[in-house]
């Protein structure tokens, strides 16, 4: 148990909100503010929960039908800062960019939609931009980011909560990180064979 990091906001930006419900409730217990676009914003609001707009951060709405919402320096910026950084941290603030310590993502459905049957151009739309570059900024700044890449990990980081409260230690984090480079990887492979079959 070493380098222990505080939880204080989660940018939660996800397809699939079922199996969510526990997980923000012991977030918003634990008063980790929330961050989000669209459908999810919604979702957390539906819930009862405050929750800011990642426009009200950027001053851009989600533009050109959606495909750019979260892609911003302020996005990044607060997801990729070196909190032991000073160069960092004074940009941070100079540029007024908030530091996100929780990234939850859950990506568009692209094998699903393969497999449904769908258009070629329905699949090229369910390939993730955004989601997998939150995925990559966060498991690259895993000393001192969580980054939660699927659903299949909402009850991972809840077990950790339970436990510890609103912080993860470096080995949560790395734990995290390698989960994430694995979705990442998989998600990657599965539109790369798609492009070669099509």
């Amino acid at each position: 148990m070493a380098d222990i990091k505080p939880i204080k906001r989660a940018l939660v930006s996800v397809f699939h909100k079922d199996g969510l419900d526990d997980l923000l409730r012991k977030l918003n217990e634990e008063g980790v503010a929330f961050l989000s676009t669209g459908g999810t914003q919604k979702f957390i609001e539906s819930l009862g929960y405050e929750c800011q707009t990642v426009e009200s951060v950027t001053t851009y709405p989600s533009i050109l039908g959606g495909r750019v919402k979260t892609l911003h320096p302020k996005v990044f910026g607060g997801i990729l800062g070196r909190r032991e950084e000073e160069g960092d941290r004074e940009q941070m603030a100079q540029y007024d960019i908030p530091e996100i310590d929780l990234v939850i993502v859950d990506l568009y459905p692209f094998e699903d939609t393969v497999n449904s049957g769908a258009s070629a151009a329905d699949i090229i739309e369910k390939i993730d931009i955004g989601g997998i570059s939150l995925i990559r900024a966060g498991a690259k700044n895993f000393r001192d980011v969580v980054i939660v890449p699927s659903k299949a990990e909402y009850g991972v980081l809840l077990d950790i909560l339970n436990k510890k409260g609103a912080q993860t230690d470096i080995e949560d984090r790395k734990m995290f990180a390698e989960r994430a480079f694995a979705v990442s990887s998989h998600y990657d492979t599965a539109i790369h064979e798609w492009f070669e079959k099509n």
